[in-house]
């Protein structure tokens, strides 16, 4: 179901009412006016032309057109012509001005409408021209179908807007309406004109406002467009162009991965060598030497001493000897003085071979480290 004119016409006013109150209109505004600055003077004014209020006034029986903010009028129209003449009366005072961006304004003075000041709830900015319909009857001696109004927000806080009133007796507006409607005339606005520079303004209600196409629109929006659609294409290319340099660089680097990885595996391998020549190297160095180890055994032995069995073992450092001797009881300490060895002592029990005569013994002695072995030496 389609929805009601007045309800989208009130809503279409409770939205141009809290736009127009928000921050950000005079922003843009001011945005705006910064980007165009930057613009050479013939470009900003051959392309950049926006609406151009002219005003219309009636001086006795005489249609004056003025720009705002010039004294000399464009155009003085006696009474006496046609609508059709005066239509192309205007045509031809406007001519330098583009049609779409022409806007007829009736002025009123000053003495021509009531202004007040008026301090509102920020909630009032919600649905500015309601609120203002009620407050026309305390804030002007006439009631609220007695007037057209209209207002705007000159600033606001976080609890408070201030905004101006602008009201116009009827009486006043529609009689001038209507000559203007019988010289073929159709009004954009009615303002109120002070010092010659229009307040900016409508004083006419929502439903009589004339609506303009703007016929550039549709050229903007196909050109907004336009931009994002090239804005998308160029970030599209932006990343594809960083897709093929991250997949390039990808390569480069699993191309150097193999030579890499074959430089510390041969580093691995050497460094294993390494570790291994060192352990080897250092368990040589702590083992003992079997040839010293037999010289000395030797020298330390009495004659009439066999040696059955020798185990040597390096951890521990232990050396066992195992045999049959004429001399066993000094054994002991004739392997005391030899450098290679310590703690000589007897394992088990010493029998006697009655074969042979002589006695078999088992002896265990620790081997020296290379500092146990220099200290025997100095002892």
């Amino acid at each position: 179901m389609s929805a009601r004119p007045g309800a989208l016409r009130g809503f279409s006013e409770q939205a141009r009412s809290a736009w127009m109150g928000s921050p950000l209109p005079r922003f843009l505004a001011w945005w705006k006016d910064e980007l165009l600055g930057l613009l050479p003077g013939t470009l900003r004014a051959r392309w950049l032309r926006g609406a151009t209020p002219c005003l219309l006034t009636f001086e006795d029986t005489v249609l004056v057109l003025r720009a705002p903010g010039r004294r000399a009028p464009l155009a003085s129209l006696a009474a006496g012509l046609s609508p059709e003449q005066t239509r192309a009366a205007l045509r031809a005072a406007t001519a330098d001005i583009d049609p779409a961006d022409l806007r007829l304004v009736s002025a009123l003075g000053p003495h021509a409408a009531l202004r007040r000041t008026l301090h509102l709830p920020v909630a009032a900015a919600a649905d500015l021209r309601r609120v203002l319909g009620f407050e026309i009857d305390r804030q002007t001696p006439f009631r609220a179908d007695a007037v057209y109004f209209d207002a705007c927000v000159r600033s606001r806080t976080a609890a408070l807007l201030e905004v101006e009133l602008v009201a116009a007796p009827r009486a006043v507006v529609d009689p001038l309406l209507a000559r203007l409607t019988a010289l073929g005339i159709a009004v954009d606005a009615v303002d109120v004109v002070v010092d010659d520079v229009p307040l900016g303004l409508n004083l006419l209600p929502p439903g009589r406002r004339a609506v303009r196409r703007d016929p550039r629109r549709r050229l903007n929006a196909a050109l907004a467009a336009a931009f994002l659609l090239f804005t998308v294409l160029a970030l599209q290319q932006w990343l594809g162009n960083r897709r093929a340099a991250l997949s390039a660089l990808r390569a480069e680097v699993a191309a150097e991965q193999a030579p890499a990885a074959r430089v510390a595996a041969l580093r691995t391998r050497l460094e294993q060598g390494r570790i291994a020549d060192a352990y080897l190297a250092r368990r040589k160095a702590e083992a003992p030497s079997m040839v010293r180890l037999l010289s000395e055994l030797t020298r330390s032995l009495p004659d009439g001493t066999w040696i059955d069995r020798l185990s040597v073992t390096t951890s521990p450092g232990q050396v066992g000897l195992q045999g049959e001797s004429t001399q066993t009881a000094g054994l002991i300490e004739r392997l005391q003085h030899a450098p290679m060895l310590a703690d000589p002592a007897f394992q088990g029990v010493i029998q006697p071979d009655p074969q042979s005569g002589r006695e078999r013994f088992y002896i265990v002695a620790r081997l020296r480290g290379q500092g146990d072995e220099h200290a025997a030496r100095a002892h």
